[in-house]
């Protein structure tokens, strides 16, 4: 049996499993997960070992609120394209990396953090993937990914990513994935503990990216920002989206009343 089978490919009964996500989520009611952690930080630096083999442990390490998880997202923030696993993981639809993806959905739970006491760095780790809002594909996760203590942690960084998103696009940029949508996105989760923002950022990015997707991302900040902001950022919406935008414009005003 390798190292791989060992740790992740064996449930916490001792069977062997090829459902990964099973033994990663498996975790949160099994303490003894923690014996696995060594092994798994061994596997995640070893160079010998194969990228997905390593990525895997990566995010159960993360997903399990480890130190060691959290410095190696850290790490290949800071240097996306020369993570040994970069593009091993490869999104259908853009045909870009998916990995910062995982790593973010990996990230955002802070179950297990807040009990080993790895909050700090679990926020940290959510920063340095937030700052690549603007550069990397994180599918259409950021809408949703974040508690709101975490968003307001990162508010900071969060228009950044945006200001520089917008910017990129302004200047005619032509990302490899669907940029706009994903800044929308972001700005949605904003848009939950601070509407004005929200409405903002998601303004500043569809003055320069009004794509069909992304108009129908943003009628998410008519549901939840609120005040004023939210019925001005729906006629908004509705000057400049079509039929299909409109009609979902008029359906959350309708239940926001």
């Amino acid at each position: 049996m390798t190292r791989f089978s060992e740790l992740l490919g064996t449930d916490f009964d001792g069977e062997p499993t090829t459902d990964i996500d099973d033994v990663i989520f498996g975790a949160f009611d099994e303490p003894g997960h923690r014996d696995r952690v060594p092994g798994l930080v061994e596997l995640m630096n070893d160079p010998a070992e194969p990228e997905i083999e390593r990525f895997l442990a990566c995010v159960a390490l993360s997903t399990w609120g480890e130190t060691a998880g959290y410095e190696a997202v850290i790490r290949a923030a800071a240097d996306p394209g020369g993570t040994p696993w970069y593009d091993f993981s490869v999104d259908r639809k853009f045909s870009v990396d998916s990995t910062f993806a995982q790593l973010a959905d990996a990230v955002a739970d802070g179950d297990l953090a807040r009990e080993k006491g790895t909050e700090e760095l679990r926020v940290e780790a959510a920063r340095a993937l937030v700052r690549l809002a603007d550069s990397q594909y994180f599918e259409d996760k950021l809408g949703e990914l974040f508690d709101n203590a975490t968003l307001r942690a990162l508010l900071d960084d969060i228009k950044q990513a945006v200001d520089r998103g917008v910017r990129s696009l302004a200047s005619g940029a032509k990302p490899r994935f669907d940029l706009p949508t994903q800044l929308v996105d972001l700005a949605s989760a904003v848009s939950v503990i601070d509407g004005p923002l929200g409405v903002e950022l998601a303004t500043s990015v569809l003055k320069v990216g009004s794509s069909p997707r992304a108009l129908n991302h943003a009628v998410a900040l008519v549901y939840r920002a609120k005040g004023p902001e939210s019925r001005q950022f729906a006629e908004y919406l509705t000057a400049v989206g079509d039929e299909k935008v409109c009609a979902e414009v008029r359906e959350a005003l309708g239940r926001a009343e």
